[in-house]
């Protein structure tokens, strides 16, 4: 696979994904060994770099990711706009904290007002809701579009201070 094609596909991979990928899970999609993929992964952050574009892969602690500049994250409030309450961002960081999570100890930990706030967030589409095996109650996780809207690929250690209140 020639360079400019491997980097367009190393792009599409990571806009499909919308998370951190190592330049192991690059290559394995792909289709290449590592180090043909971390040469396409240069080459498509060069091609960024030049364009000047609103996008750009970053790598981060997890791995490689297509973001919106910072310059840009304004417009994301504007555009797509979440309402949420303080409640409900309080539970969708405990959700992403201990992610994935059963809604029961969601519960125990941000007391009832949990049930409505897993309803609100599902429906924004930042929580993926799937019932547990033995049917009794969900296993909750934060989705791709919670990642792309908060430009979160690690949570920051001050979000444990987010937990210890109950509202």
């Amino acid at each position: 696979m020639s360079m400019p094609r491997l980097a367009s596909t190393i792009e599409a991979i990571l806009y499909l994904k919308a998370q951190p990928l190592t330049v192991a899970e690059i290559a394995e999609f792909a289709g290449c060994d590592r180090d043909t993929a971390e040469e396409g992964l240069i080459e498509l952050m060069e091609d960024y770099a030049r364009r000047d574009s609103a996008l750009e892969v970053v790598e981060t602690p997890d791995g490689y990711t297509l973001q919106l500049r910072e310059i840009f994250h304004h417009l994301v409030q504007t555009l797509v706009p979440a309402d949420l309450g303080v409640g409900a961002l309080r539970t969708l960081a405990a959700i992403a904290l201990k992610g994935p999570i059963s809604q029961t100890d969601l519960v125990d930990l941000r007391g009832s007002g949990a049930y409505q706030h897993v309803q609100e967030l599902v429906e924004l589409g930042f929580v993926r809701k799937r019932r547990q095996s033995d049917g009794r109650s969900y296993w909750l996780q934060v989705t791709d579009k919670f990642h792309q809207y908060f430009q979160l690929h690690q949570l920051p250690p001050e979000f444990e201070q987010i937990l210890k209140s109950k509202n």
